[in-house]
């Protein structure tokens, strides 16, 4: 009977999750913040019968005490988040942080299941982030466009990347992080916050909404100044060989661009900019050319660089409609499987339906972003909210396309899902930013 109990929890695991999704989308129709607290009550319940469910399968199936324990204070750790951000903030979208709850959860659940040491760590880093984030929408909500502050976080963050190209540690060919002690932090991560918000100050000038003679040499500056602040960012990181880092500099950058200068032309520079950086990428980066071979016939290279690759095919398309069920999957053939293919990991085991409502309450998030930013009429916050929604919505992109073969793997990792504590901090940085954005209107 139990046996058959598992065996059925596959198909209810990707029912919850459709349920989940589709009140997503349905929520978004709604007009106000109040009338979307009934569809949000409807999430947390899935989202609370979809980390249960899982972990209950897990118990079950690895005969491990620890899920159970682990289960309880990440259930009290989501619950608990729930109750003080609607304490605190009752004007925020209930959604957004039932949709971040769930994503998060997600990555828990698949990193007990591959790894229990990965597990604890993201866990650890995962409540340190509510608690530590807890105060940002409050500051978003007070904060005003300041020079000083912007020169500020825009040295810090050029001198932070600069850092990890000097005296950063090599992983996988690329300079990532620096370590201290024990501990190992991705600036990278953070510094794209700070890239957003400078970004968003030298864009809200008043010349950008005006015609005249002044107005247009000013523009002219800004434009360059901020020309050349995005490619110091991105060079730094070309130079320390984190191409998919520069890649999301770059889709920000573009995008807060064409926002603020509304011209046509900018998408055509920028797409003839892309194209003959990847060239050039191509060129100078013997890993680039790899990737790229890897991409186009991963399996005539299936025994090294087109290893991983194959590897998360593999998985996905073992995983069918409804998943192999958790625990019953081989997902740790894949290497590096829960940093970079975790999305591989769940397709194999928890199927391609769960998957696609994955993919699904991602676009959810990203619409929620972008309707907030067009929504917003305070320039500074209406770019803040566009960097942010194009950071989200590119890097996942970057990941599912990677693993998927839609595009060569780059290395960024699944917002909130994927481990990496570093990824996981700044994901909720800027889901509790919006907050503060959304509350100001």
């Amino acid at each position: 009977m139990t046996n058959v109990i598992l065996g059925l929890s596959r198909y209810v695991l990707c029912f919850f999750m459709a349920f989940y999704a589709f009140h997503c989308f349905l929520g978004s129709a709604m007009g106000s913040e109040d009338e979307r607290r009934g569809i949000a009550l409807f999430q947390a319940v899935f989202l609370v019968l979809i980390h249960t469910l899982g972990f209950l399968v897990l118990y079950y199936r690895m005969g491990d005490p620890d899920a159970l324990y682990f289960y309880a204070l990440q259930d009290v750790m989501i619950i608990a988040f729930m109750v003080i951000m609607r304490i605190l903030y009752p004007g925020c979208s209930r959604i957004l942080i039932n949709d971040s709850l769930l994503l998060m959860s997600l990555g828990l659940l698949m990193l007990f299941r591959l790894s229990k040491g990965d597990h604890l760590r993201q866990l650890i880093i995962a409540v340190l982030a509510l608690i530590i984030t807890l105060p940002v929408p409050f500051l978003t909500e007070k904060i005003r466009p300041s020079r000083v502050i912007s020169i500020a976080l825009g040295g810090s963050g050029l001198l932070l990347l600069t850092a990890v190209l000097v005296a950063g540690r090599i992983t996988r060919g690329s300079r990532l992080s620096i370590s201290i002690g024990n501990l190992a932090f991705q600036p990278s991560e953070f510094v794209k916050l700070t890239f957003i918000f400078c970004l968003a100050h030298l864009y809200s000038s008043d010349c950008f909404s005006g015609e005249s003679r002044k107005d247009r040499e000013e523009r002219l500056v800004i434009t360059f100044i901020a020309l050349l602040f995005a490619v110091l960012h991105v060079l730094i990181l070309v130079l320390s060989k984190d191409l998919g880092g520069a890649a999301i500099f770059f889709m920000i950058y573009f995008c807060m661009t064409f926002v603020s200068l509304k011209k046509a032309w900018v998408p055509a520079v920028f797409a003839l900019c892309g194209a003959l950086s990847c060239v050039i990428g191509y060129k100078l980066f013997p890993h680039v050319r790899n990737r790229v071979r890897s991409w186009i016939d991963p399996f005539s290279r299936i025994e090294d660089q087109g290893y991983q690759i194959t590897q998360s095919l593999f998985a996905i398309g073992t995983g069918s409609w409804f998943g192999m069920g958790l625990y019953e999957g081989s997902p740790d053939k894949i290497p590096i499987v829960g940093r970079d293919f975790i999305f591989s990991a769940i397709s194999e085991e928890m199927g391609t339906v769960f998957s696609l409502c994955l993919i699904l309450v991602i676009i959810s998030v990203f619409l929620k972003f972008a309707g907030t930013a067009i929504q917003t009429e305070e320039p500074y916050f209406k770019l803040i909210a566009t960097g942010i929604s194009v950071c989200f919505a590119f890097q996942a992109f970057l990941n599912i396309g990677g693993v998927t073969r839609f595009i060569p793997l780059t290395g960024v990792t699944l917002p909130l899902v994927s481990y990496g504590g570093s990824s996981l901090l700044s994901t909720q940085l800027s889901f509790m930013v919006m907050q503060g954005i959304i509350r100001r209107d």
